[in-house]
């Protein structure tokens, strides 16, 4: 049996979700999302548990993880439901309760150790050369001493913690 918690829909709408309970289930953001065309997401059923405070549901959901916030499903919502706000603040709530996609992790894991989303392997390194470009960004990846700060910015918000 399902336990809904109530107090749920205050602790998105602290999150930056405040927005969630104008949805009245209408459907355009599943209807207009291009990431629910390709996977079983369905933007309204997440928006839905949310709101009934089925909060095991949700944070445990992959579905939570498959919006690429392309702002299609706000831009079209005729309740002006902030939906991408409402989803990182879903995923923000999983995170500090442990729950993290694997992608996701990956992601993060670089960004740990290069300081970038995307390493620059050797295939983009010669795509750069090829270009005229230099192998590595102007970024922190060329650069030890941003990294150094990249990295204390991390510690200091405790980033590392939330990835390991």
């Amino acid at each position: 049996m399902v336990t809904p918690a109530p107090e749920f829909t205050e602790e998105i709408a602290a999150n930056g979700g405040a927005s969630l309970m104008l949805c009245f289930q209408c459907g355009t953001c599943t209807a207009s999302c291009p990431s629910g065309k390709f996977t079983a997401y369905r933007t309204r059923k997440l928006m839905r548990a949310a709101q009934l405070g089925l909060k095991d549901d949700t944070i445990n959901s992959e579905d939570l993880w498959q919006c690429t916030t392309c702002y299609t499903c706000s831009e079209r919502c005729p309740r002006d439901v902030q939906i991408v706000d409402v989803v990182t603040a879903l995923r923000n709530i999983a995170v500090a309760n442990g729950k993290l996609y694997e992608g996701h992790k990956k992601v993060a894991a670089n960004l740990i150790k290069v300081g970038h989303t995307v390493d620059n392997n050797d295939k983009i390194k010669a795509l750069r050369k090829e270009l005229g470009l230099p192998e590595n960004p102007p970024t922190v990846m060329d650069n030890a001493a941003a990294k150094a700060d990249f990295d204390k910015i991390l510690n200091a918000t405790g980033f590392n913690k939330l990835v390991s």
